[in-house]
């Protein structure tokens, strides 16, 4: 059991690393341009430039990522983002500096995707449920101690002190992931296999193909997009319900925040000790319903508490639906595409969470808050609706796929 996980519990804790001095980074990161340029405009750019990174890469990344060993890429990715952010406070320009970032954000989002296959190909089925509420767990200890350690920080140092530790922290997350052994032996775009557009449109094409085969699996993995764009809209109007509409204080809106975060750490505790219990259709089942519920009683309320039920339901259930369709993905999707599969669907992804997150916006301009937050939240509950009998249909496919699952668990 001990060398069974030795490899997997190391790249947890570079995945816990990378994600806490993300956090750090990032509130640092904010509160340097904020002190720049004393522009709320100037800081929202840092946040746009997240989804626009992520579109702009998605189209190649897939093609790359595919073809080179991971977890050099991996080490590479860390190794170039230390340097970068390292840099971020001697840039004097502030267009330099929104380029920098920008670029850290594709090599977070390369990164994302290249330790996805990786850790499929280095955890075995048997243990990737597990391992995938566990890793819900570390990073959602991140989202509550990120915050705490950047405040910490900025008593006894400087954002600029902080910005240094996070750089310093990617590279420890480096030399963990060398330690790791290299599970592929492929053979890098080089020579005469060059990357080009030629390659890439090919590939679309190949990926499309397949989704159009194994459409029960495609549909699947869609509709948790669908999901996760809903939940960035309605994410993207939190803050402002939550101040304007319920009349809360920073601080209260910080204690629900953290509300929040003990949620999801409570259902990635409950994912990662009852897997032998928890099938994936309950998992994406109930993350898919109990999700939005949550969205829903937290645009109901009208006081802290029913405030705080809601926020505690839709973190809880999310740890469930993270955890459950991660799995899914992994099992049915081949690792061999698996790069362009999801380079594909991020794409439509990026570019519909951009024109929900707009819509939401002007729609709570020109109505009222609360009406706009809880017409989306029935939206985001009637997806969750489709979700259920997609699961749990006995179609051929999906009875394929459930056997599998319940075939590994018993093994």
């Amino acid at each position: 059991m001990r060398r069974t996980w030795k490899h997997p519990a190391l790249l947890l804790s570079s995945v816990g690393i990378s994600n806490l001095g993300a956090w750090v980074y990032f509130i640092a990161l904010n509160l340097i341009v904020l002190d720049r340029t004393n522009s709320a405009f100037a800081v929202s750019i840092l946040y746009m430039l997240v989804p626009i990174a992520a579109l702009l890469s998605s189209f190649w990344s897939g093609t790359v990522i595919d073809r080179v060993d991971k977890r050099n890429l991996m080490v590479l990715l860390d190794l170039s983002r230390a340097v970068l952010i390292a840099v971020l406070p001697w840039i004097d320009s502030l267009f330099v500096l929104y380029a920098l970032v920008f670029f850290i954000n594709i090599g977070s989002s390369l990164f994302e995707s290249a330790s996805l296959i990786y850790m499929t190909k280095l955890v075995s089925k048997t243990n990737r449920q597990r391992f995938n509420a566990l890793k819900n767990f570390i990073q959602s200890c991140g989202f509550i101690l990120g915050p705490t350690i950047a405040g910490l920080l900025f008593l006894v140092g400087s954002p600029t002190f902080a910005i240094y530790l996070n750089a310093g922290a990617l590279g420890l997350s480096a030399l963990i992931l060398f330690s790791l052994p290299d599970i592929e032996k492929q053979t890098t775009i080089t020579g005469a296999e060059r990357l080009s557009f030629a390659m890439i449109v090919a590939d679309w094409k190949e990926t499309l193909h397949y989704a159009h085969k194994h459409r029960y699996i495609t549909l699947v993995y869609g509709l948790f997009c669908v999901m996760t764009i809903f939940m960035s809209g309605l994410d993207s109007l939190e803050a402002t319900f939550a101040t304007h509409v319920l009349d809360f204080s920073e601080s209260t809106y910080g204690f629900l925040v953290s509300i929040a975060g003990l949620g999801i750490i409570a259902g990635s505790v409950i994912n990662a000790t009852c897997t032998k219990w928890l099938s994936l259709r309950f998992l994406i089942g109930f993350g898919a319903i109990a999700t939005p519920v949550g969205y829903l009683i937290f645009a109901t309320s009208t006081d802290f508490v029913i405030a705080a039920l809601g926020f505690f339901l839709l973190t809880f259930a999310l740890s469930f639906a993270n955890t459950g369709f991660l799995s899914f993905y992994q099992n049915n999707v081949p690792v061999s595409i698996m790069g362009r599969f999801s380079g594909v669907i991020n794409v439509a992804e990026s570019i519909l969470i951009i024109g929900l997150t707009l819509s939401i916006g002007l729609l709570a301009e020109t109505f009222s808050i609360r009406s706009t937050y809880t017409v989306f939240s029935l939206g985001f509950l009637a997806i969750g609706l489709i979700t259920l009998p997609v699961v749990f249909t006995r179609s051929k496919q999906a009875l394929y796929t459930m056997k599998g699952e319940e075939e590994s668990k018993a093994s």
